[in-house]
């Protein structure tokens, strides 16, 4: 009678690879949100730029289905992903002035298992969040 107040249960949902992990979460439909660490899938590595930051070719999981991008790591990241990796993508900024390929503005936060929890979202099995790039403070 009273399961309701002790909310849903955590339900793991293991993939069998990053692929299969990819494909459910393009059925999930992201909305493509300021601050939003949305699934990715790295297709290609690309260049290196002048600041150290690696580039890569992604296909996001998103409203729309897929997008595909071309998303930097951090400068100063302790790792950086391999083509396969399911990883996240952080948006830092949605550039309306700019053709939809170039309007998310972010980049390659984490590596994600395929692991997915029903209430926590994606295991991160690897950050690649630089230690000294300081927490958003969110006030109000």
């Amino acid at each position: 009678m009273f399961d309701w107040i002790r909310g849903r249960r955590e339900v793991l949902t293991e993939f069998a690879d990053n692929e299969s992990a990819f494909d459910h979460a393009c059925s999930l439909h992201y909305p493509l949100l300021l601050n939003a660490c949305i699934p990715a899938l790295v297709m290609e590595e690309g260049h290196r730029g002048v600041d150290g930051e690696r580039w890569f070719r992604l296909h996001i999981a998103c409203e729309e289905g897929v997008r595909d991008i071309w998303a930097p790591t951090m400068s100063e990241a302790p790792a950086y992903p391999a083509v396969g990796d399911l990883v996240g993508f952080r948006i830092v900024r949605i550039a309306t002035e700019l053709p939809d390929d170039a309007s998310l503005v972010g980049y390659i936060y984490c590596r994600l298992e395929p692991v997915l929890n029903s209430r926590k979202g994606w295991h991160i099995s690897t950050s690649f969040k630089p230690d000294n790039l300081k927490h958003e403070l969110h006030l109000g």
